[in-house]
């Protein structure tokens, strides 16, 4: 892991939230998709499932393990070969024949990437699964590529994993989402997603601990989420520290200062200076009192 400068320390204590923004539910492209149940002749999406479109925190839940995928050469891999490794993983859904959304969540997270001092393939994983069936294993190794070559760190590239599902593992990615409370939808008249954008932290025993919404990722949340998730194995002990003093603000959608954990730091602060402070007072009044006393004699008549 490389050193963090003493910047990079000041940035965390005192950087403000970083607050991405939402970007509302949006239709997204592939061809081999059934209709979904409610969908009209022409294929087009009832008011009722474009609302259910969406995200529902199952946090605490775990992931089945089991589930199968390709990966960039075209191999099988399973959910458990990045879970077993011991590292918390970052999953974000996304194809790539998207026209705008999918492409900006890949960037925030290189840009989260960076930013931060933990080191992909070393400290936790990033794991882009496609939830369409046309795109292929050779399309998400050329996207991964471009990726890696943003980061501007090869060796990153074991920790960035893009898997696809092509015609067999459909069912497969849907398991998924579904467990992570990831609820997309099919246009079926233009071949397009409806989905919202999130990045899902999942623990190494698969349990689903974070949620980070939007396309930018401040460094502070993208961290703690990663400390959290890795459940104190990630990170330095400032980092586990400052998961402490940070919780995670889900009107704002970031990590905030706990307010009632920092009086209480603070209280345990105040406490332990006033005792110093009254225990050398002390300590300089016994050095200042006289060693013996000596009684007055009486005097002679």
């Amino acid at each position: 892991m490389r050193a963090r400068g003493l910047h990079t320390i000041l940035a965390i204590l005192l950087g403000g939230v970083g607050l991405g923004t939402m970007p509302a539910a949006q239709v997204i492209s592939p061809s081999k998709f059934q209709p979904l149940d409610g969908q009209d002749e022409q294929g087009a999406l009832p008011n009722r499932l474009v609302t259910e479109v969406g995200i529902i925190e199952n946090l605490g839940d775990v992931v089945p393990r089991d589930l199968a995928f390709l990966d960039e050469a075209g191999d099988e891999v399973n959910l458990s070969s990045l879970l077993d490794n011991g590292r918390p993983l970052a999953v974000a859904f996304v194809y790539h024949d998207c026209p705008m959304l999918c492409s900006l969540i890949l960037d925030g997270v290189s840009d989260a990437v960076v930013a931060t001092d933990l080191t992909p393939g070393v400290d936790y994983d990033v794991l882009a699964v496609s939830v369409d069936p046309a795109d292929t294993p050779q399309r998400a190794s050329e996207v991964k590529a471009r990726y890696v070559d943003t980061i501007g760190d090869p060796a990153a590239a074991s920790g960035l994993h893009f898997w696809t599902i092509g015609d067999t593992y459909e069912a497969n990615v849907q398991a998924l989402a579904e467990a992570t409370g990831f609820r997309y939808a099919l246009d079926v008249r233009t071949g397009e997603y409806a989905h919202n954008a999130a990045l899902i932290f999942l623990s190494p025993q698969g349990k689903v601990t974070r949620y980070l919404y939007g396309i930018n990722y401040a460094e502070r949340d993208f961290r703690l989420s990663l400390v959290e998730a890795g459940q104190g194995r990630v990170g330095s002990t400032l980092d586990r520290f400052l998961l402490t003093c940070f919780e995670y603000d889900e009107d704002a959608q970031s990590y905030s200062l706990a307010v009632l954990t920092m009086t209480k730091i603070g209280g345990g602060l105040l406490i332990l200076v006033v005792g110093g402070l009254l225990f050398v007072l002390w300590r300089r009044e016994v050095r200042q009192a006289p060693d013996s006393w000596t009684p007055p004699t009486a005097s002679a008549h």
